[in-house]
This record gives structure tokens, C-alpha cells and sequence, in this order.
């Protein structure tokens, strides 16, 4: 056979499956012509001619089975497919990614792993669809040319920028660069400057490089905002008509004390033994139309988005915080949710209308808490008018709370971070968010308005946009198992499945003890997200087997969404009439396209926490670069095999103890106990370990923070409980100087209690970012 690229193809029809190179090497001559074949192979291979296998074997593309799927790409060069139809990730070596790059929609072949399980190895045959076609990075000149280094390490890749293409950048700019060409076959990537943002230090250009590399919607045009402005900022009487009027009645907003858009206002009162409670949302769908610029735009961005130290809102200020928003003491039109609840927190009856309220007071959550948790007489005398009103709501959301506890509703409630921002942008200090009872009671306010929608669109049979939350990941959960066991815990496994009481159960059994924090954490990674979706399969974290988001159509497209079929469906009640009518016209018209809607603003929610925790995540790291070389106190948050990540208390910073510097012993990695265990010792450290640090470095660039360890206290039964100090025996001090310490923790995402992911800010409204189930 002659050895040409037309004579090798042939050959490889003529075969039933994968060929081993020897074979072909024997068809085509020889030894003598080995590097000529290994060099026709590596190209056909680059040009999707041919496929090379595991075993130094080729096939044909379209003889071997492959997997079409998203790559998502680790920093250190690996990554994992995630197949179209559903399945098991497939592993990805860095030499197999064929040039494939972080978010690419590609082709894969696969194979069983030699770790054994249901584990997939196997390497990218061919990209699809090109996920990045801009970076944001840093622009470097360097002797070979100027480069640009992308934010994004997961690109794993350098820019390469000619001559002709570098505009106005200077070097150490942070710039915008659009791709002209993706690395193939060994060349770079190369692209073009589009935007200079400016100098790296500058907080302005910290966060428009989020909203850049995140992509996200932040300006708007010029027809949307024309439309805002033809809003009336008033409340006319022609606006009154068909509503219910509540403007007499004690209705409030509580909120933090930055926040500026109020989608909520409740009020309550006694019936008897009764509590009746009325949810009153900001009627957005009454000024936001289908279809119309301003919708197209909301749907385009799908949420608002929460920085430290600002918003960049679903709607135009004019709308979020103007005519929309709840302000106090002046007319607004809402969607009302009255509710009658007994006193074991079952809702016996609940309506719903159009109604206009006027809100009496504008209440922060600090002032509530004074009122019905602190019992401040001076506060209360302030707000005499509503001060009753809010003690007989602390009832109510007592009730409520163990109502939903009884059901088995889940509710980590773990600290979370509030970034202190100066008047310069820059970081001045991290403190925990307050989460107090008027935080709950808003919470449980709300979610029961939700239930209480959702319920009700459900039982009339009418398509609907749903919030929900699966079962936990089977596989994850038999691990986690495995891991509590250890600790004296059990909770029940039905076929792969655990109820959310078996969960809570075991919550509450961990409450207080060393490994809470630990169970918590490990829990957490059990946990799939919270999505939207046409069908309902229940919300697994709240124990709900109908579920919605109704509360936030300031700040939340898929409210907005509930709120027109919500109307649609009230109308079509109304009229009583057979289908044709204008009601059902409109019920058609909300419903329209909600699997595509679903899957668009989950996806929107999801670039949204990403791009807020990547801002919280940086302002993190420009704080702690203050404190290098100074101690502080943590738990340990992550093990892996090359060291355990600590987390700070109160600063709720992590950093990385690299394996390393644990010099006193060599340590095995007990994945399934997430440990690390000395082999001479028997030392362990695991997860919900207290752990002393000292800050070792700090890199903005590589978002790494590196920590020493000082002390450990095993927290575990049956591990060592007494602490051991840095530069004693067992810790002896090692110098820092030409130490390489590096590492990235692989760990799932942290969720809240609706199963999204937490951003790092407090769930809530305003500044602190809207990510808790409400």
C-alpha cells in the first residue's frame, strides 16, 4: 500500500473497527517509513480524518461511538464533557482537548475509566460550536509580541495580538480582544483589541471587566429606554379600575437598609384564631407588555444583577425604582396574594387580584428585628401605627417556619460574607451578613405567596413556569452516606432517593456538635441546582410539590412571566365563558414558548451568580492582600490530594494549605472520608476541622490565596483533639522563598436553600443580591 493519505482511508474502510498503528505501519511498508506514517496519522488526526484512540490505535470518525456535549475546562488544563442527553461526565486529559476551550460545544469519544465505577475517560474528536469569541485580559508586550493574558484561567491560553491589531493598549491594560483565530495544530489563538477598560488597579475596571467577560447586558438602548420615559411616574384613576383598593389598610415593605427597588409589601391581621396575610407585588406586567422593547430586554438579561457596590438592574431605574417600586406613601398598583392560615400554618383559602396599595411605612429589616426581636420600646413608639401588626406577623412566621420544618423543608442556613466597600471602590472589610427573624419572616411570607400561585395555576390545568429542585445526585448522595456513617449518622436511601426529613433529621442531629459545619458543607455538594421548567417535579429543598417565583418581577424575568398567566387565568375565571374569548387569547399569549423561557433565564440566573461571585470573590482577595503574614482562625472547607483548603471565620476567605508544607509526615488522600491521612502518624484532617493559618501570598491574577498552617483541632471522632503549632516537632516552619505552592479546590457548588448557589453576598434584595428561595 502506498503511503498516502488517499491509500490510508481506503484501508481504513476496508476495516471492521479500530486499527493499532503497528497494522497499519506492516500495510505500508515498514519500519523505514514509522516517522512518515506518525506524521501523516498526527495530521489526518488534526483535520477529523481520522481518530486516535486509546492504545496508540485510528478509527474512522463514524465508526466509533461518540458523545456530543458542553467541555467545561479546569485552570490546570483538564476538562470534563457534559453530554447533550444526560449520563455520566467524561474526563478530558489536557492533551486530548484537540484545542477545545472552556464552554465549547464538542464531540467525544469515551471509554470506561481505569478508576473503575461508572467513571468515562476519553478525548475531544472534534469542536462543534465555539463558545468565546472575545476575552477580557491583561495586554502584555513581551520580546516574541504582545499577548493577552484572558481573566478566565479556565481558557487556558495566551492571546497572541500582531502589530496591526493592538490599537491604544499600552502594556498592563486591561482590554477586550476578539478572536480571529482559535489555537489548531500547535498555533496560538490570535485576536485584535476592541476595547481598552483601563489600569487593572482601578475598581472601576475590576468590575467592567465582570460585566465584560461575563457578557453582560448593562446599557440600554435607545428605543428601551424612549419607552420608559412615555411611563406615567403616577398612578392615574383611569389606572384604578377593575382593582381592589387596599390603600387603607397597615401594608409595609421591609427591606435592607441600601436597597431602592421594593417588589413587596405585606400586611396582616387577626381573624379569630386566624392569621389572614396579604403579599402585595409591584404589577409590572400593567406597564412591562409582551413583546414590547422593554420585555425584550428584560428577557435578554433574565435577572438583575448584584455587585458590593452596585446594580445592574433587569428593568430602567425609572420602572425598578420608580413607578414598579413599592415606595412608601404613595399610590402603586400590585398583584395581591391574601391567605388565610390557621394556627398550625395550614392555609385554608387563598385569592388572588389586581389590587392598589399604599404602602405606610418603609421598614428595614434592623428595625423590624428591634421591634420584634429586641422588644425596643423607643422604636416601637416610633412606629406605633404598625408595631402590633409586626408582633402578630413574628407569630405568623413562627408557625410557618415549623410548618415547613415539620414538612422536611431544608434550610442550611450557613454564615455568608457583606463586602465593605469605601468611597474609592476599594475593598475596607468583610463581615458577616446579619440574618435575623425579620429576614425569616419575609422569607416565609413570601415563599407561602408562591406555594400559594403556583397551587393555584396547577390545579386549573394551565401550562405554567415552574421553580424546581431534583433529588439530590444518587451517586452523591451514597458517598455522603459513607461520610456521615463515620460520624455515627444514618439516613435512609429509597431507591436512590432520600426524603428531605431523612436530611433534615440529620441537620438537626449534627446542630451544635464539632462536625456540623462539616455535614453542612458535605451536604452541599450533594445537592443539584435550582431551575426553571415548563414541567413540575417539585422543589426537593423546600419540601414543595408545586412551586413558583411570584415575589420579584422587578428583579426576575420568570416572575413576571407568573404574573401574565396569573392575570390571564384570573380573567378567563371572570368571564365564564368557552374558549375564543378574549381571556383565553390572552392565557394562550402568556403561555406561549415557557420550556424555552425556562431554559433561557435558568441560564441567565446562572451567568448572573457566576459574574456576582467572581466580583466577591476579587474584592476578597484585594482585602486579605493586606493581611500577609498575619494568623487567623478557620475550618478546614476542602480536601483533596494535594492539600485542604481552610476557610476564615467571619472573613469567610479560603486559601490553600498545599500538602507540601505539611512536612511532619507523608499523607494519603481518603477521598470517600474527605481526609488526608498521615501514613506514619495516622494524623487526620478532614473537613469541619478548626485550623489556625498565617497568610502566606496572595494572587490577584491567579485568584490564588496560600496559607501556612499554624494549629490544628481534629473535630472528628476518634481523630487526635489537641493542636499542634507551626514550628514545633510536628510543624516545623519551612521558608517561603522559591516555594511554588499551587492548587485549585475541586468542589461543587454551595447552595442556598432553594438549591441555587450561593454568590457569597447575603440572599436578599438591594445590594446584597437576591439568591435565596423567595
Amino acid at each position: 500500500m502506498n503511503l498516502t493519505k488517499k491509500h490510508i482511508l481506503a484501508f481504513f474502510k476496508q476495516q471492521e473497527g479500530a486499527i493499532h498503528f503497528d497494522v497499519l505501519l506492516r500495510a505500508v511498508g515498514g519500519r523505514h517509513v514509522k516517522r512518515e506514517l506518525k506524521n501523516m496519522l498526527e495530521d489526518m488526526n488534526e483535520d477529523g480524518d481520522v481518530v486516535r484512540l486509546k492504545g496508540n490505535s485510528y478509527s474512522l470518525p463514524e465508526k466509533i461511538k461518540t458523545t456530543r456535549g458542553r467541555i467545561s475546562v479546569h485552570r490546570d488544563g483538564y476538562g470534563f464533557v457534559t453530554p447533550d442527553g444526560g449520563g455520566e461526565d467524561i474526563f478530558i486529559p489536557s492533551k486530548f482537548l484537540k484545542g477545545a476551550m472552556h464552554g465549547d460545544l464538542v464531540e467525544a469519544s469515551s471509554s470506561p475509566s481505569r478508576m473503575g465505577g461508572n467513571k468515562l475517560d476519553g478525548r475531544v474528536l472534534a469542536v462543534i460550536e465555539r463558545a468565546t469569541s472575545r476575552i477580557v485580559g491583561r495586554y502584555e508586550e513581551t520580546k516574541r509580541g504582545a499577548i493577552v493574558i484572558p481573566d478566565d484561567q479556565r481558557l487556558n491560553l495566551v492571546v497572541a495580538i500582531p502589530s496591526k491589531g493592538h490599537g491604544l493598549a499600552q502594556d498592563g491594560h486591561q482590554v477586550v480582544a476578539e478572536l480571529t483565530s482559535y489555537p489548531v495544530g500547535g498555533r496560538p489563538a490570535e485576536g485584535k483589541i476592541t476595547e481598552v477598560l483601563g489600569w487593572p488597579d482601578d475598581p472601576e475596571v475590576e468590575v467592567q471587566s465582570v460585566i465584560r467577560r461575563f457578557d453582560l447586558p448593562h446599557v440600554f438602548g435607545p428605543d428601551v429606554l424612549a419607552e420608559a420615559e412615555k411611563i406615567t411616574d403616577t398612578v392615574s384613576s383611569g389606572d384604578l379600575k377593575g382593582r381592589i383598593d387596599l390603600r387603607s389598610m397597615p401594608t409595609v415593605t421591609i427591606d435592607g437598609e441600601t436597597a431602592r427597588d421594593f417588589d413587596d409589601a405585606v400586611s396582616l391581621r387577626r381573624d379569630g384564631e386566624h392569621f389572614r396575610l396579604w403579599v402585595s407585588i409591584a404589577d409590572v406586567s400593567n406597564y412591562v407588555t409582551k413583546d414590547s422593547p422593554l420585555d425584550q430586554e428584560a428577557y435578554l438579561r433574565g435577572t438583575s444583577v448584584y455587585f458590593p457596590d452596585r446594580c445592574i438592574p433587569m428593568l430602567p431605574e425609572r420602572l425598578s425604582n420608580g413607578i414598579c417600586s413599592l415606595n412608601p406613601h404613595v399610590d402603586r398598583l400590585t398583584m395581591t396574594a391574601e391567605m388565610l392560615f390557621d394556627r398550625n400554618g395550614t392555609m385554608l383559602e387563598s385569592s388572588f387580584y389586581s389590587s392598589v396599595i399604599q404602602s405606610a411605612a418603609r421598614l428595614t429589616y434592623t428595625i423590624v428585628k428591634q421591634i420584634i426581636v429586641d422588644d425596643d420600646r423607643e422604636v416601637a413608639d416610633k412606629y406605633r401605627p404598625v408595631a402590633p401588626m409586626l408582633l402578630d406577623m413574628k407569630e405568623l412566621a413562627l408557625i410557618l417556619m415549623a410548618m415547613r420544618k415539620k414538612r422536611g423543608s431544608i434550610d442550611f442556613d450557613l454564615p455568608e460574607p457583606e463586602i465593605i466597600i469605601g468611597l474609592t471602590g476599594e475593598t475596607e472589610g468583610i463581615v458577616r451578613a446579619e440574618r435575623n427573624l425579620a429576614h425569616q419572616l419575609i422569607e416565609e411570607f413570601m415563599l407561602a405567596a408562591n406555594e400559594a400561585v403556583a397551587r393555584y395555576i396547577t390545579s386549573r390545568d394551565i401550562p405554567f413556569l415552574y421553580r424546581v429542585h431534583e433529588n439530590p445526585d444518587p451517586a452523591k448522595l451514597q458517598t455522603f452516606q459513607e461520610f456521615v456513617f463515620g460520624f455515627g449518622y444514618e439516613f435512609k436511601l429509597v431507591d436512590e432517593k432520600v426524603k428531605p426529613t431523612e436530611l433534615q433529621r440529620l441537620l438537626a442531629q449534627a446542630d451544635g456538635r464539632p462536625e456540623e459545619r462539616m455535614i453542612n458543607y458535605s451536604l452541599l455538594r450533594c445537592m443539584k441546582q435550582a431551575r426553571y421548567a415548563a414541567d413540575n417535579v417539585g422543589h426537593f429543598g423546600l419540601a414543595s410539590d408545586c412551586y413558583c417565583h411570584f415575589t420579584s418581577p422587578i428583579r426576575r424575568y420568570p416572575d413576571l412571566v407568573v404574573h401574565r398567566i396569573l392575570k390571564a387565568a384570573l380573567a378567563l375565571t371572570a368571564e365564564k365563558k368557552p374558549a375564543g374569548t378574549r381571556a383565553s387569547r390572552q392565557l394562550a399569549i402568556a403561555t406561549e414558548r415557557l420550556g424555552e423561557i425556562a431554559e433561557h433565564t435558568s441560564k441567565r440566573e446562572r451567568v448572573a451568580m457566576e459574574a456576582e461571585r467572581d466580583v466577591v470573590e476579587m474584592k476578597k482577595l484585594q482585602y486579605m492582600q493586606q493581611h500577609v503574614g498575619e494568623e487567623f482562625d478557620g475550618y478546614i472547607t476542602g480536601v483533596t490530594a494535594f492539600g485542604f483548603f481552610v476557610e476564615l471565620k467571619e472573613l469567610f476567605v479560603e486559601g490553600l494549605v498545599h500538602i507540601s508544607t505539611l512536612t511532619d509526615d507523608l499523607y494519603n488522600h481518603a477521598e470517600k472520608q474527605h481526609s488526608l491521612i498521615g501514613r506514619r502518624t495516622g494524623k487526620v484532617f478532614r473537613i469541619g476541622d478548626e485550623a489556625r493559618i498565617t497568610v502566606a501570598s496572595v494572587s490577584p491574577a491567579t485568584r490564588r490565596i496560600e496559607f501556612l498552617l499554624a494549629t490544628h483541632t481534629a473535630q472528628s471522632p476518634g481523630s487526635q483533639t489537641g493542636r499542634t503549632r507551626a514550628g514545633s516537632e510536628e510543624y516545623p516552619r519551612i521558608p517561603l522563598r522559591g516555594k511554588r505552592l499551587t492548587g485549585l479546590k475541586p468542589r461543587g457548588d454551595v447552595h442556598n436553600q432553594d438549591g441555587t448557589r450561593s454568590t457569597g453576598d447575603r440572599p436578599g434584595k438591594g445590594k446584597s443580591g437576591p439568591r435565596k428561595e423567595r
